[in-house]
Order: structure tokens, then C-alpha cells, then sequence
């Protein structure tokens, strides 16, 4: 098996461009390259390997995240990055039981309660966004867009929100990544102020699609991930 690569070898192997590679050296991504003679870069095995595993986590995981293994691998800190990656899994499993829930909520017209806690209106933003799992900022965002609105705390001025709005709030935090257009979000939303479900239903079903997809991925990118490392402890 070869075990000596250029750039241009690896760029073509991975369907990338040499400066994605170059990129990711001077990320520090991968173990330092030795030069030839000639000051070209001279890849081994293990950088092969360092690529393939970078390419592959992409899929499943954010650049930060992927970033930040490639990191703590390089410098011996195998079991963190391993920790870290196992994080990433908690919190797709975590997303994956939140749409079922909220899934599970809309096709019994029950909102009164949403993972043990008593939902009672009105709710302040912070709690809507707690409830959510999202930043404030993003419902701020939301109702930027005209996807939900709120009303004002009479004695202090701030947000408030409704079980109606909270409800939206729920659908889009669980759509988010599935559906990317305000405007078919309106349209959804709509459908769910009038208890039309089955566009819903099927939104709710895609999203669980993806979210299966993203643990695929995931885990393939453990597969390369375990490689390198027995590369990494090798070299």
C-alpha cells in the first residue's frame, strides 16, 4: 500500500482542493508534515487518515466540534476528543427525544405539560427559551420574522408569551433544520393554529428522517475516527 502522498494525491482521493488541505494544517488538524528536499510536503498514512477522518466527521458533526477533536487528538488528548465526540451523540439523542415529544403533544392537542414541567401562561421569554431549548435571541428572531408574536408585561414591559405562541415556538425549534423558508414556516404554522396535522405530521417525520440520517453519519465518522487514533498512537 502506498504510504508516501503529495497533496495533489490526497486532494484527488478525498475530492477536495489542495487548499482545503493546507487549510486544515494550518488549522492544526493534523500531526506536522515533513518536507523533501525540496521543501514539498511530504504526507504519510497518518495524514491520509487525519483527512479521511476529518471529511468524514463533517457529515455528521459541526466544524467546531470536528475542529476541536482534531485538535485535542493531535495534542494526546485522545480521551477528551473522545468524550467530546460522545457529547455530540447525547445531543442528537436528546434533540431526537424532544421532536418525538413535541411530536407526541401536537397529535394529542395536549400542551399542558412538556417534559414534567406544567406549562402556565403567560410565559417570559427566558422561560419560553428554556422550555424550547433555544437562546432567547432566536425567539427574538422568530418574531422578527412574523413566525410569533408576543405580548407586553404590563407592569415591567417585557415579553410575554401565549400557550399559542409557545406551541409555535415548540414546532419551529424542532423544524428549524428542517425547513428553511419563513415563508413555508407561516404556512405550517398556520396549519397548526387550524389543527390541520398532516403537513405537520409529515414536517415532524422528516425531521426525525434527518436525525437519523446525522446519527449515520455520526457514526461513520467514529468508524475514521478510530482509525486515526490507532494511527495516531502508531506514529
Amino acid at each position: 500500500m502506498q504510504s508516501i502522498f503529495t497533496p495533489t494525491q490526497i486532494a484527488n482521493k478525498l475530492n477536495v482542493s489542495t487548499t482545503t488541505l493546507r487549510r486544515y494544517e494550518e488549522q492544526g488538524l493534523i500531526p506536522d508534515v515533513p518536507r523533501t528536499a525540496g521543501s514539498h510536503r511530504s504526507y504519510t498514512l497518518v495524514h491520509f487518515q487525519a483527512f479521511s477522518t476529518i471529511r468524514s466527521l463533517l457529515k455528521g458533526y459541526d466544524i467546531p466540534v470536528v475542529y476541536d477533536v482534531m485538535r485535542r487528538i493531535k495534542n494526546g488528548d485522545i480521551t477528551d476528543a473522545l468524550w467530546l465526540v460522545n457529547h455530540q451523540l447525547y445531543l442528537t439523542q436528546e434533540e431526537k427525544q424532544r421532536v418525538e415529544e413535541i411530536l407526541g403533544m401536537i397529535r394529542n392537542a395536549d400542551f399542558s405539560q412538556y417534559r414534567n414541567i406544567k406549562l402556565i401562561q403567560p410565559l417570559t421569554i427566558g422561560k419560553a427559551a428554556e422550555i424550547a431549548g433555544v437562546n432567547t435571541s432566536a425567539i427574538r428572531h422568530w418574531e422578527q420574522e412574523g413566525l410569533i408574536s408576543s405580548e407586553r408585561d404590563e407592569g415591567n414591559g417585557y415579553r410575554i408569551f401565549t400557550m399559542s405562541e409557545l406551541r409555535k415556538i415548540l414546532v419551529i425549534s424542532s423544524l428549524r433544520k428542517t425547513i428553511y423558508y419563513t415563508e413555508n414556516l407561516k404556512d405550517l404554522l398556520n396549519d397548526l393554529e387550524t389543527q390541520h396535522f398532516t403537513t405537520i405530521d409529515r414536517s415532524f417525520q422528516l425531521a426525525l428522517e434527518k436525525l437519523n440520517d446525522k446519527l449515520i453519519a455520526q457514526l461513520k465518522g467514529i468508524v475514521e475516527l478510530m482509525k486515526y487514533i490507532g494511527f495516531f498512537k502508531e506514529d
